[in-house]
């Protein structure tokens, strides 16, 4: 038989599976009334487990792998569909469009904003660009910023989340985990270390550098430049610049912004010390309340999927079959949990779009935990 035939053949049978196909998702349909009816999940774990090894013994041993990677796949179309015909009543959904419908549709000017570090911080540089006036209240580490955002004292708070030389500010990362907050918007800062002294320090004075963490590793190759230098890190680099003014010492630098020379009273010794000209930080800016301004077009989640294989794909599939565009994928271990991760995302997708609703809807009820962290457009 010539592939003509074959092909024939396989097109025969293809029009039955569709056939089956649509079939099967009647009934499905018919389930999800059933399920809704009685108040239970659409997911049922142990009948999907009975179901698969049924579908493996009757597959025989050349099949079984092929035929338990399709039944899976038919199972998720399935539990999809049936979360689908739900979303409606999904509460999520609800307070998304409700949160597009009650934000002011200008993002406001004046706002009392919480920020790491001291006077001269990147994070004060990204506040002034998010807000014409703002009244910035300074912490002294990550944590105490989303504190300050839960217990009411600031209505938002500005924190570093990426940088395009160094990577993920994983300390943020890792908090988000145990805070309850809201991405309203981000702005992206491009970042020129200065490396700064008390007056009259030469470059061949210096024994040792402070800075903040990702400051320093952005600038590796200039440290390295120097020769034999302590690299000592803080917390913030503006607060390293407040070190090195505070000091009485004339060996001491620090990599800060150009704006703390003059604001500490320090002199620049040399500019754009950071290896990549083009370096640029992230900042979201978070609030308490479900805040999402008009052009939203990012949305950032964060889930933990089942600890098995293809757990992560099938979540990531949905993207896909949505036509979102995934745009970031960052994964943190979990601190109670041996070699299991919470995935942070972020989806390059209008939330204006129902197609974004009915999947946040969906991830939520899928998901073993899933936190919705927000809708918003990026200040460039």
């Amino acid at each position: 038989m010539g592939i003509n035939e074959l092909r024939q053949q396989i097109d025969s049978i293809d029009n039955e599976l569709v056939e089956l196909f649509r079939r099967r998702m009647d009934v499905s349909r018919e389930i999800a009334q059933c399920k809704k009816a009685e108040g239970r999940k659409v997911y049922d774990g142990a009948r999907e487990r009975e179901k698969l090894a049924e579908i493996a013994e009757k597959s025989g041993e050349d099949m079984r792998e092929y035929s338990t990677i399709l039944w899976s796949l038919l199972m998720d179309l399935s539990k999809t569909y049936q979360e689908r015909l739900s979303a409606e009543e999904n509460e999520l959904g609800r307070s998304i469009v409700k949160a597009i419908e009650t934000t002011p549709k200008e993002f406001p000017q004046f706002a009392s904003v919480a920020c790491q570090g001291v006077e001269g911080a990147y994070s004060q540089i990204a506040c002034e660009k998010l807000f014409g006036v703002p009244s910035i209240m300074y912490f002294k580490s990550f944590d105490a910023v989303f504190s300050a955002i839960e217990q009411g004292f600031c209505r938002y708070g500005v924190l570093p989340i990426e940088n395009s030389t160094a990577g993920s500010v994983n300390q943020v990362y890792d908090l988000m985990m145990k805070h309850n907050f809201h991405i309203v918007r981000s702005v992206r800062i491009k970042i020129d270390h200065s490396l700064v002294a008390k007056k009259g320090t030469k470059k061949s004075d210096i024994r040792e550098i402070v800075s903040h963490e990702q400051a320093i590793n952005q600038c590796a190759g200039f440290i390295k430049s120097l020769g034999k230098v302590k690299i000592t890190v803080c917390e913030n680099t503006a607060e390293a610049a407040k070190m090195v003014a505070e000091s009485d010492r004339c060996d001491l630098a620090a990599l800060s912004s150009h704006n703390c020379e003059g604001l500490y009273g320090l002199e620049c010794i040399e500019e754009s010390v950071q290896d990549k000209g083009s370096n640029f930080t992230r900042f979201i800016c978070i609030s308490k309340n479900l805040e999402i301004y008009p052009g939203a077009d990012k949305t950032s989640i964060m889930a933990v999927t089942a600890h098995k294989p293809g757990a992560l794909y099938k979540l990531m599939s949905r993207f896909y079959a949505y036509g979102i565009n995934l745009t970031k994928l960052e994964s943190r271990p979990l601190p109670d949990r041996n070699f299991e991760f919470m995935f942070y995302f972020d989806l390059d997708k209008t939330v204006y779009s129902p197609q974004l609703i009915r999947l946040m809807g969906e991830l939520e009820e899928s998901c073993e935990r899933f936190e919705y962290l927000g809708s918003y457009s990026e200040v460039v």
